[in-house]
Formats: C-alpha cells, sequence, structure tokens
C-alpha cells in the first residue's frame, strides 16, 4: 500500500463459508460470504424459504451454523451465547412484556447489564424521547396502537448503545401508511444515530426506500448483493431483475451479437435488439427485461431511431392515483404492463391495437425465467 494511503475499514461483521441444515441433508444456507461495514444499514432480501431470516438467526446467537464462522468486529462468535454478543433485536410481534410498563420495557436490557439505577433513568429518558413517548411512559404495551408498540421495541434495542441492531420484519404487523411512516422514522435514527442495521424483509419496496445495500436471496444463495438503485437498474440473473420491482418478461432465442447488445427473435414474434447482461452465446435461449416505466405506447407504431417496436393489443387499464397502468398483450405475455401518466389511460380501449417502443438499453437479455 502506498504511503498516505488510508486502509479500508474492517467489516463489523463477517459471516465467511457459512453453511446451515437442520435434516443434514438440504441447506438452508448454502457457502455464504458476506461481509457488513459499520454503520452500514443492509437489508436481507428474499422470498420466503430463501435463508434470509436463518442468517439473520445464526448471527443473532439463537441458530449455530452447520459449518463456517461468523465475525463481530473480528472475533469468532458462532459458539458465543447471544446475550454476550452486544446485538439490539427488534421482532415483527414487538415482543414486549405486557406486565411491565413503557419504562420498564425499555430499561428491561440495561437491567440484565447491572447498569446503575441512575444511568439506567437517564438512558430510558433519552431512549423515549427519541421515540417521541415520553409521556407515555407509565402506560402498558395493551395500551398502545401498533406503530406505538413497535417503536417501544426499538428503543428497547437501542438504548444500550449495541454496536449492532437486527430487525426480523419488523414492520409485518403494521398498515400501509404507518408502515412507510416507520420505515422513515428508522432510516432517520440510522442516519442520525450511525448504527449498524442488519434488516431482514420480503418487502422489495421496503427494501430500496431503507437500504444503503441489499443481499438478494435465493434458495440459500445471495444472487446479487449491491446498492438499491444498481439492483434496480443492473440485476445480474432473471430472479433479481423480477424479485426486485416491477417487470416485464419476453421469452427468446439469442440470434446475433454486436458489442455489448444482442438480436432476439421473440417466441411469441418480433425481433429486438437487448442489452447482453448475462447470456451463454448465439442460439441460447433468453429471458428479457423490461421496466414498465421504459415503455411508451404508440398508437400509430412510430418510434424514434434504434428504439424497439412491437404491437401490441391492450387488455385492461388501471387507475393507482399518481400513475396508471395499462395491462397489454405483447409477443404472447398477456400481463405485460406500461406504466402511464394519470390520465393517458383514458384514450386506451380493451382490444385496441396500438404499438409500444422501448430502447435496446432500457432491455436487458438474461438467463431464462
Amino acid at each position: 500500500m502506498e504511503a498516505g494511503m488510508l486502509r479500508p475499514a474492517p467489516a463489523l461483521v463477517r459471516f465467511s463459508g457459512i453453511q446451515k441444515t437442520y435434516d443434514g441433508e438440504h441447506l438452508v444456507v448454502k457457502n455464504l460470504d458476506l461481509d457488513i461495514k459499520k454503520g452500514e444499514f443492509i437489508t436481507l432480501l428474499g422470498p420466503s424459504g430463501s435463508g434470509k431470516t436463518t442468517t439473520l438467526m445464526m448471527l443473532a446467537g439463537f441458530e449455530v451454523p452447520t459449518h463456517g464462522e461468523i465475525y463481530l468486529a473480528d472475533r469468532p462468535i458462532k459458539n458465543m451465547p447471544p446475550h454476550k454478543r452486544d446485538i439490539g433485536m427488534v421482532f415483527q410481534n414487538y415482543a414486549l412484556f405486557p406486565h411491565l410498563t413503557i419504562e420498564e420495557n425499555v430499561a428491561f436490557p440495561l437491567s440484565v447489564r447491572k447498569t446503575s439505577k441512575a444511568d439506567t433513568q437517564e438512558r430510558v429518558r433519552a431512549a423515549l424521547r427519541m421515540i417521541k413517548m415520553e409521556t407515555l411512559a407509565q402506560r402498558r404495551p395493551g395500551q398502545l396502537s401498533g406503530g406505538q408498540q413497535q417503536r417501544v421495541a426499538l428503543a428497547r434495542a437501542l438504548v444500550f448503545n449495541p454496536q449492532l441492531v437486527l430487525m426480523d420484519e419488523p414492520l409485518g404487523a403494521l398498515d400501509k401508511r404507518l408502515r412507510e411512516q416507520m420505515q422513515l422514522e428508522i432510516k432517520q435514527l440510522h442516519e442520525s444515530m450511525g448504527i449498524t442495521i442488519v434488516y431482514v424483509t420480503h418487502d422489495q419496496s421496503e427494501a430500496l426506500t431503507m437500504s444503503d445495500r441489499i443481499a438478494v436471496f435465493n434458495d440459500g444463495i445471495v444472487q446479487q448483493i449491491d446498492r438499491p438503485d444498481a439492483l434496480y437498474e443492473h440485476p445480474v440473473n432473471s430472479f433479481v431483475a423480477n424479485f426486485v420491482g416491477e417487470n416485464n418478461v419476453l421469452s427468446g432465442t439469442v440470434d446475433a451479437f454486436e458489442r455489448n447488445f444482442c438480436r432476439v427473435a421473440l417466441a411469441g414474434g418480433g425481433t429486438v435488439t437487448a442489452r447482453a447482461v448475462n447470456i451463454s452465446g448465439a442460439g441460447a435461449a433468453t429471458s428479457l427485461s423490461v421496466r414498465p416505466e421504459r415503455i411508451a405506447i404508440v398508437p400509430n407504431g412510430t418510434s424514434s431511431d434504434g428504439a424497439n417496436r412491437l404491437p401490441a393489443k391492450v387488455q385492461s387499464t388501471i387507475y393507482l392515483g399518481d400513475h396508471a397502468l395499462a395491462v397489454l398483450d405483447v409477443a404472447g405475455n398477456a400481463e405485460f404492463m406500461v406504466k402511464l401518466q394519470p390520465g393517458a389511460h383514458d384514450s386506451l380501449t380493451h382490444g385496441e391495437s396500438v404499438f409500444i417502443t422501448f430502447r435496446p438499453e432500457d432491455c436487458l437479455a438474461l438467463d431464462p425465467v
């Protein structure tokens, strides 16, 4: 390393060669290598059974890896009991003690750590101010709304200043509006306190909103780990493209290559040019990915130079307030979606023949689904 150059900060958490099986035959987590930086907000995203929650439980100490090691601040912790890991936890079901007041619930981690009474009172007051619930300190969890209970669970996880906070689907029980509000509050707390958060969810919108980086899990394997915008704009395979954000899929066969692009003959008829991302070569089957907001509907079939153009038939339109969706039949895909400005759907009628256009760089040629 050259003089004057700074060494990169070591990872706060490191998963090294982690495997996990419950029955000795089927791996729930397969050869996981993952570094988490200090102060990072990282989300483990994936469908049910993908391995994300098992990964979080191994980090918390509630599950033990079958193979490999987990390091926290360079210390191996695979065999360390949960209460010695200095980790805060927030669960979907809040896990508050119903017989204790809000103040007593928040103080509980400090009592376990034998914190002095004066220090405990000061820290609890600060934690309740942080979640704007000082006036509710003497209430019990049953007297609070779901959002208030989740704030208390968050304060309890932060009150002892842990080096790491784990959150397992913490907003899953809340309604949409409250969930979106809590997403912003958690993100603001993360930014103001500089804490490290590992967050588990199956909600891709939630992951995109909150995360510094997202690790997309499927079948026990991290398919891709990247910034939210990079995952959305540059998925490395069809699973990531389909799981992160809304996506249209067209199947076809690669005809030819030109630099970073390829020509694809669609299974439902027609030819398009696409950005070659993850395909094996000419003659290979491919799955094309096109985001709904990157497509234009042109009733007269006109398009700008170089854009792909395909015939389509209107199936239905859906008004969603801040935007509308047109559902089309395109090259055999009868659920092809195009995102429109509000009101733009009024001119479309069921069964109408139209054309769609999209740029080659907005169409990704990936491995088949």
